[in-house]
């Protein structure tokens, strides 16, 4: 549920915040695809949305960024070594996974720098709730995924820029900037927000999840529209791509993290913390830099990542 919000779970039992995200996961990929469907039938109904796609990846981040507190961040200082692990193979396996897919299934360039954006965005923020659900290092989950979100604006147009270049032309400037007015900004000033009135904040934290679910929807859907015609011809093949991908996350991230000799609830979290990509942000930064098309995998694995990490939560209770 690349929607939740960065919604952060805490290994309290009961409580209204985790309730709340818990449902979201479940509920998110259902919204996600519902919508994604009329999208395609009824493309003119949706298109207009596509003029509020950047205001709602903002609103997305300061939600995330309402989530966040001084805790969070010490954590990051107190544990630099697992949480580097999981930020590193994020930003190397899931963009070189991108490329190998790509070349595998021999996505046209559109096609090809989308799955890219989709592996170079940092993590999605449903990670943190199916980091939970599976028994991993929520606090862990939290801290990764707000080091790779702050280090988005600069981490992600370099890497587009070096590994899609050479075929599609990249406005790496262009993609900081936005980055930063989208995610950077929101994320740090929904942090300050919740430093000054953190009462109030906590009374709203259980609606978190459901905004940001709109939020998202605001940016699928209107990606769909766009590409409804495509979709068509190169559904499949993408929905493939989009499996593939996701799944070399988690294998590699698990693999990562325990080749590392980190503990097994770390293992699990990292798997989920490199696999879970922030869907939405990548679809729409597709849509405004490269070709509708290209937004079509991000579109696609906002519905993929949530059932995926379903999947995952569910295997990992288990056994």
């Amino acid at each position: 549920m690349e929607s939740s919000g960065s919604v952060k779970v805490l290994e309290k039992p009961v409580e209204a915040e985790e309730r709340s995200a818990a449902i979201a996961v479940w509920a998110f990929p259902i919204f996600i695809l519902v919508g994604a469907i009329a999208a395609f039938f009824l493309p003119d109904v949706f298109k207009p949305m596509a003029n509020y796609i950047t205001p709602a990846l903002t609103f997305i981040m300061f939600c995330m960024g309402l989530t966040l507190t001084i805790p969070d961040l010490k954590e990051v200082a107190r544990r630099p070594w697992p949480i580097g692990i999981g930020v590193v193979a994020q930003f190397v396996i899931m963009p070189l996974g991108a490329v190998a897919v790509a070349k595998l299934l021999g996505l046209n360039p559109a096609l090809a720098v989308g799955l890219l954006m989709l592996g170079s965005v940092p993590g999605g923020t449903a990670s943190n709730v199916v980091a939970y659900l599976a028994k991993g290092d929520v606090a862990l989950s939290v801290a990764m995924t707000s080091v790779s979100t702050l280090l988005s604006p600069l981490v992600t147009p370099v890497i587009m820029l070096v590994l899609a270049n050479a075929e599609t032309p990249v406005d790496g400037p262009g993609i900081a900037w936005t980055l930063a007015q989208t995610v950077l900004i929101p994320v740090v000033g929904g942090l300050v927000i919740r430093v000054l009135f953190n009462s109030f904040v906590d009374r709203i934290l259980p609606i978190l999840p459901w905004l940001s679910i709109l939020g998202i929807g605001a940016v699928v859907f209107p990606s769909v529209a766009n590409a409804s015609e495509k979709l068509v011809n190169v559904g499949l093949i993408v929905f493939v791509a989009v499996v593939l991908h996701n799944l070399l996350g988690y294998v590699l991230g698990y693999g990562a993290a325990a080749v590392l000799k980190q503990p097994k609830a770390a293992c699990r979290t990292t798997a989920i913390e490199v696999a879970t990509q922030s869907a939405g942000l990548a679809s729409g930064m597709s849509a405004k830099f490269f070709a509708p098309e290209a937004a079509i995998p991000g579109a696609i694995a906002a519905v993929w990542h949530n059932v995926a990490g379903a999947i995952f939560a569910w295997g990992a209770r288990k056994f």
